[in-house]
């Protein structure tokens, strides 16, 4: 598992670690698809479970026949439970509340990125208009941020989007 004392660094870090086990809870099958087909292209070792809205993801998370994902992706406007809703329910869940928790949005409005950071979020992420954007935003959460900003969110690093991003990064 990539925690702060086993930060992922290279390509060949990658090759030796378990892979991070996520729960991604987003309503649109192609958002699904596109998330799982960038985070193939970072070359992290991954394992991936998706949900349909937040009601599935505190299910799935609280069920004691699976274990605990490392990290969840939770898209904020979800049928039947809201992200916003199943963030505030898994960050005031003793058993839960240390899963690190990564909003996903079209909305880059102020409110939206203030309320999941008060919450508990652990980072904030506007979905990309590209492919390419959203491959360099995913480098950046698990290679650069996984110490950083999730293992203790920093309100200055909390929101990523693709233009606060580059190749170099």
């Amino acid at each position: 598992m990539i925690n702060s004392e086993n930060p992922v660094g290279t390509t060949k870090d990658l090759k030796e670690i378990e892979p991070v086990k996520i729960i991604l809870a987003e309503d649109d099958k192609d958002d699904q698809e596109l998330f799982k087909e960038a985070l193939d292209a970072t070359k992290v070792p991954t394992e991936v479970i998706t949900v349909d809205n937040g009601e599935e993801l505190v299910n799935a998370l609280k069920d004691g026949s699976e274990p605990k994902p490392d990290i969840v992706f939770i898209d904020i406007n979800m049928p039947i439970k809201g992200g916003k809703e199943a963030l505030e329910e898994i960050k005031s869940d003793q058993e839960l509340k240390e899963i690190p928790a990564v909003m996903l949005s079209t909305s880059n409005n102020p409110k939206d990125i203030e309320d999941t950071f008060n919450k508990g979020a652990n980072l904030y992420i506007q979905k990309p208009n590209s492919f390419t954007s959203f491959i360099l935003i995913l480098k950046k959460v698990f290679i650069l941020h996984w110490t950083k900003a999730l293992m203790n969110p920093v309100k200055n690093i909390f929101f990523v989007s693709e233009k606060n991003i580059s190749p170099k990064d």
